[in-house]
């Protein structure tokens, strides 16, 4: 009798067993609707992307499946590889400049004198405005005869640039438009690392009979640094793909002089309506960022260890 009483909760938890494991989780029903939304939004548009990139597909045609034709005919095309060239450069640019500039302004507006929160307001409502506004009043400023940068040039005695009417200086002049607009970005966040750095470092370099540049160069720059990092990741990604500045101001020229491979593949979309090289050149373009940002984490994983390996 007792055997037979010890052997039926066993039993029963046997039989009990496989209806727990089958049954659904709870969480199901609010899980749903992201999943939906990540299909729909995300996952699909990618999937018909690549797809369609496999295709040789101009509107009003049907499609032809022609595999990697699309991206074999990137390498041999000239002004796509002109285009890569075009959106490095003026990525390096868009990041460089800001971040030196970034950090200056941050450095000036942490010390403490009157008109400083004014000041700073003033400084970072470039990044309020839109940028199709900013495209807009910055063409006027550019204009060579009736431009107010060729006649603040006029009154130092520089001769007057022809900005973004020439090929030479029409991608460092759109530059200038960028970092004029997300300088302040990068102020705020370097801000921010500066508030949060302790305020004993300074006193000893204090004590110690430090310079201004040496406590810049051996306090504030390395314990700032991951900050910095931060706002080149954020500057890089929006730089690598920016298009209505570009193509508000110069659409691509002059010729195609300040063609980044965003301006291409709007050129060949929804000019040219060559959708298969167009969606090889999105596929491309994409890579190309998830490259550019596993550079750059790389690049701060390696800073870490060297900063673990100096610390010990």
């Amino acid at each position: 009798m007792s055997a037979l009483t010890q052997s039926t909760p066993a039993a029963a938890s046997t039989e009990a067993a496989p209806e727990k494991e089958l049954r659904p989780p709870s969480y199901w029903p609010f899980v749903v609707p992201a999943l939906v939304v990540v299909l729909a939004i995300i996952i699909f548009p990618w999937v018909f992307t690549i797809w369609m990139s496999l295709n040789e597909w101009k509107v009003g045609s049907p499609t032809t499946f022609v595999g990697f034709s699309n991206y074999l005919r990137l390498t041999s095309d000239p002004r796509f590889l002109e285009a890569v060239g075009h959106t490095l450069v003026y990525t390096v640019l868009s990041v460089v400049l800001p971040l030196i500039l970034g950090t200056l302004s941050a450095v000036v507006f942490h010390q403490n004198f009157a008109g400083r929160g004014f000041l700073r307001g003033i400084f970072i409502m470039p990044m309020m405005a839109t940028p199709v506004a900013i495209a807009l009043v910055w063409t006027m400023m550019f204009h060579p005869q009736l431009g107010v940068l060729n006649y603040l040039l006029s009154l130092v005695g520089i001769p007057a640039q022809l900005w973004v009417f020439h090929p030479a200086t029409v991608i460092p002049s759109l530059v200038l438009v960028e970092t004029w607009q997300w300088t302040p970005l990068v102020m705020l966040i370097v801000l921010g690392g500066l508030a949060a750095i302790p305020t004993e470092p300074y006193e000893s370099a204090q004590i110690d009979g430090a310079s201004f540049w040496q406590v810049f160069r051996f306090i504030t720059l390395p314990l700032i640094m991951p900050f910095l990092f931060i706002a080149g990741m954020i500057r890089m990604i929006d730089a690598v793909k920016s298009f209505d500045i570009i193509f508000a101001i110069t659409q691509g020229g002059p010729g195609s002089a300040s063609e980044t491979i965003n301006i291409y593949l709007y050129s060949v979309a929804f000019t040219y309506y060559d959708l298969g090289y167009g969606s090889a050149i999105a596929v491309v373009f994409f890579l190309l960022i998830v490259l550019l940002a596993a550079v750059m984490l790389y690049a701060r994983q390696r800073m870490l260890w060297t900063e673990i390996a100096s610390g010990a």
